[in-house]
């Protein structure tokens, strides 16, 4: 049965509301969810009617598309899936789905020799690996690193489009740290990932507020909020995160060099996987080889190098010879005391 784009993106709008279930969506929520996607992929501006929208609900509902999704309605009002882990995406594809992943990829490969898409040839093998998979039902031939218990990436559309937008968002968000969770504006910049985890740049709407970089699998709830988004001007995005390993970073931080040796069996793993952009080799014998690379110092920085266990020695700044030193010193304090 022929599915044109728009339903497909009315579906997937519908799907990824319902999978909120921290809030109560009714029908005219839904409408207006499909009618922003519509406009926002489409540019198409004229909303989407009453009618199609409970269509779909029961397009989704039937096996025509092989969905048969769990819609119920609670309290004569409220939409939502009977089972809480139920998506559309978990659902086999259709051998029309099929054939416009197999256009998509083809379309895609024409674009992988240019420079200006050169993070597209990960993305093309992850797709076409899944459409082998799904044509032979065979195992996948491409093992990509994945985490499937990661929390907060149904954050990552809303954040993206709020930002697009340039909308303020009202966040509840509660760090490792904090005792309870606080509620507060936010206007932001940049979405992050870095280790398979991500986070968003921005800043809260208080006064004197520094940037904040959060969490997204500490955010509890996101609301759209009505007070005036706070535009960046003092940041240059393209290039903020240029000297730093990670996430952690003030504006104003400035980076040094820090160079390190590498005993002469690990040296290669560092030669063909370097620690930063940044890195340079400055001298070997024997041993092994000492780098540089030009970074600011902050906890993932620490963490990276710790990860070298015995086969590192970092030699400079001083300051961060100092606490490499006061953090092995502690690691085998924890060794030498009875638990």
């Amino acid at each position: 049965m022929p599915v044109n784009r728009n339903a497909l993106i009315r579906y997937r709008t519908i799907d990824q509301c319902l999978q909120n279930r921290r809030r109560k969506w009714t029908l005219d929520d839904l409408i207006e969810a499909c009618s922003d996607a519509i406009y926002e992929y489409q540019g198409i501006d004229t909303g989407i009617s009453r009618r199609t929208v409970q269509a779909d609900i029961e397009m989704m509902r039937s096996n025509k598309l092989g969905y048969e999704a769990p819609i119920i309605v609670v309290d004569k009002k409220y939409y939502t899936y009977a089972d809480k882990d139920y998506s559309i995406t978990n659902s086999p594809i259709s051998a029309q789905d099929m054939q416009v992943l197999g256009e998509v990829s083809g379309l895609l490969k024409q674009f992988k020799g240019f420079n200006h898409f050169a993070d597209l040839n990960e993305m093309v093998s992850k797709l076409e690996d899944k459409i082998y998979t799904q044509k032979t039902q065979l195992s996948p031939v491409i093992d990509f690193e994945k985490n499937d218990n990661l929390k907060g990436l149904e954050w990552i559309e809303v954040i993206r489009k709020a930002i697009v937008e340039k909308k303020t968002m009202c966040i509840t968000y509660q760090s490792f740290k904090a005792r309870e969770a606080s509620i507060f504006c936010f206007s932001g910049y940049l979405l992050k990932e870095y280790r398979n985890r991500w986070f968003v740049l921005g800043r809260a709407h208080r006064r004197n507020s520094p940037l904040l970089t959060l969490a997204l699998d500490r955010i509890q709830t996101i609301e759209e909020h009505t007070e005036s988004y706070r535009e960046n001007i003092e940041l240059d995005l393209a290039t903020y995160y240029n000297n730093v390993i990670g996430v952690t970073k003030t504006p104003n931080q400035r980076d040094c060099e820090v160079v390190f040796w590498i005993d002469k069996d690990n040296a290669p793993y560092v030669i063909t996987k370097p620690l930063h952009h940044t890195q340079k080799l400055l001298s070997e014998d024997e041993t092994g080889k000492t780098f540089s690379i030009r970074v600011i110092m902050n906890f993932e920085l620490e963490r990276e190098l710790l990860g070298f266990g015995s086969k590192i020695r970092v030699l400079g700044p001083r300051i961060l010879v100092k606490q490499m030193r006061a953090q092995i010193k502690k690691t085998l304090e924890r060794y030498e005391n009875n638990f």
